[in-house]
């Protein structure tokens, strides 16, 4: 296996990218088919360092924050690199906000740049939301905005060729840029640390406003380096990043992960299933990630068209639980015989436990592997502190190079997460077996109490994914007046199949406790996610709470 040769701890983001284009220069880095890009790993680094000299150019010093608002286009990658380089802090922007959390987070972020696109949906205009935020923009210059609402924002700068009032585009970042020398490029990338923070990005909590995690370039680089050797990739492969960059399992398990082991990235602009299968095929793809729900619906496209996956091997399932079925199919229908699972969050970089490729399909589904290399994982008590036993649930807590330097402006939250011995607090329940692999068996806030007894949702997931008509299932807490809550289960059916409540009901008896079955079965099409995936489970539980009337029960509930 060749791989590129560097130390972490040791290294910049902008270091690395040297390296690799020293060292493989000629592999390939970036591929856009559908758009016509091909890179290798020279050129790749050669936009790069035109982007952050156009950075520079700009204005923007070391540390300063520039944020990006946009899906998976190329600028985004161009971004992600050139300010490794020069030393601005990227804030990435969940393409899914709107104008009250966007202009949260361009405040609390004191980002003086935005970059940005037009919308991602037909329904959204991320124009018309900053002009909302910023009306001054349209009569001002370019790079001269005095905003009264956020009043560090300067410079405004749209990723395409069009024209807006008071914005850069792309090409004018690049064009500035020439006015900036190597010798002065190179000056700025040698005056970066290590343990500077490079990257920040929002965490999305169900309580509270979203706060700033904090990541070094040691943070990032060190956690794509061990996934990357948990799934053996190397120079040679190419992996399909359909995942958005503005959370960590687009910008460090996806592009990071493939510049640290010189593998070639090959994103997708939005997640449709027909254009992964096609990257996939394209660029003989060896590797490929995503969450459980785009595997599945990128199995009901392969049943329609067929597609030539045979190349894949390995890659990232990660975000919710994985259905045993839908791991079997990844591997006998699109190939991906060594699949991992990870674990993790984003305040550890994020990964914290990965599976490896000779572990069993068994092992790959029933539990989220072990701890990456050079991280160490404890269970504990979640009343005391202390660790538990094998084989004992508790909260899992994490320590190494990979946990975040903190929450920005925030010591207080970040006070509560990082205990004084340096161990994150995930709030995620675990079980740990003898040989060092993590079952994740729920959230702590997300524990249903029942009448005294405590309900893991998980455990009830996953014997209701045993039937076979279910394709997909989450399970929730409503609040109740005589038990304080009770279970109910949002069922997602395969096509055609129709369950009824009470077929559901005959099928948990005698198989679990009399309490786990759930009170209701409410049946949909779709899932609330996020725009990386991810389930959002307090949006089922106030849609069940409303569904089913009980209103004035949560209400006596928190009274």
């Amino acid at each position: 296996m060749k791989l590129p040769e560097f130390t972490v701890g040791e290294t910049t983001i902008g270091q690395l990218v040297d390296a690799v284009a020293d060292q493989f220069g000629d592999y390939k880095a970036l591929e856009y088919h559908k758009l016509g890009i091909h890179y290798n790993y020279r050129e790749f680094r050669d936009v790069c360092d035109a982007a952050a000299k156009g950075f520079m150019a700009l204005g923007v010093e070391k540390g300063e924050h520039m944020a990006i608002w946009a899906n998976n286009v190329p600028e985004w990658v161009y971004t992600q690199f050139s300010t490794g380089k020069m030393g601005a802090v990227l804030v990435t922007v969940n393409t899914n906000y709107r104008s009250f959390e966007l202009e949260y987070l361009m405040k609390q972020s004191d980002a003086t740049t935005l970059l940005l696109i037009g919308g991602v949906r037909d329904d959204e205009d991320y124009l018309r939301v900053v002009y909302e935020i910023c009306p001054e923009l349209k009569e001002c210059e370019p790079g001269k905005l005095e905003s009264e609402r956020l009043p560090l924002l300067k410079n405004v700068v749209f990723l395409g060729e069009d024209r807006h009032p008071g914005m850069f585009n792309w090409d004018d970042i690049v064009e500035m840029g020439k006015s900036v020398t190597d010798d002065q490029l190179a000056a700025r990338q040698k005056s970066l640390d290590p343990d500077d923070v490079i990257n920040m990005q929002y965490t999305s909590g169900t309580t509270g406003f979203p706060k700033g995690v904090m990541l070094t370039h040691t943070n990032i680089i060190g956690n794509a380096k061990s996934l990357a050797e948990c799934m053996q990739l190397s120079a040679g492969d190419n992996l399909c990043i359909p995942v958005p960059f503005f959370h960590c399992f687009g910008c460090v398990l996806g592009t990071l992960t493939c510049v640290v082991s010189a593998t070639a990235m090959s994103p997708v602009v939005a997640f449709k299933p027909d254009e992964v299968l096609e990257a996939v095929q394209a660029g003989k793809c060896t590797a490929v990630h995503g969450v459980p729900t785009m595997f599945i619906a990128e199995l009901e496209e392969m049943e329609k068209t067929p597609y030539d996956t045979s190349s894949l091997r390995t890659g990232i399932m990660a975000g919710s639980p994985c259905p045993i079925e839908v791991m079997k199919q990844v591997v006998n229908v699109l190939g991906a015989s060594e699949m991992t699972i990870v674990y993790g969050q984003t305040e550890a970089s994020p990964g914290i436990t990965q599976t490896r490729p000779e572990d069993s399909l068994e092992r790959r589904v029933s539990t989220v592997g072990r701890a990456l290399p050079n991280v160490e994982v404890k269970i504990v008590n979640e009343a005391a502190g202390e660790e538990v036993p094998r084989d004992t649930q508790g909260e899992l807590c994490t320590r190494g190079y990979h946990v975040m330097k903190g929450y920005y402006k925030n010591p207080e939250a970040t006070e509560a997460a990082i205990d004084r011995d340096g161990w994150l607090h995930t709030g995620d329940l675990a079980v740990m077996d003898d040989e060092g692999y993590c079952r994740i068996t729920g959230r702590i806030k997300d524990m249903i109490i029942r009448g005294g007894e405590n309900i893991y949702p998980r455990e009830i997931e996953e014997f209701l994914y045993t039937h076979p008509d279910v394709k997909d299932v989450q399970v929730v807490g409503v609040p109740s007046r005589k038990y304080g809550e009770e279970v109910a289960a949002f069922l997602q059916l395969k096509n055609g199949k129709r369950v009824s409540d009470e077929e559901m009901r005959d099928f948990c008896k005698n198989k679990i406790a009399f309490h786990k079955i759930p009170a209701f079965f409410l049946f949909v099409e779709d899932y609330p996610t996020t725009a990386s995936g991810k389930i959002q489970k307090y949006k089922l539980r106030d849609m069940a709470t409303k569904e089913l009337g009980r209103e004035s029960d949560a209400t006596i509930e928190t009274a």
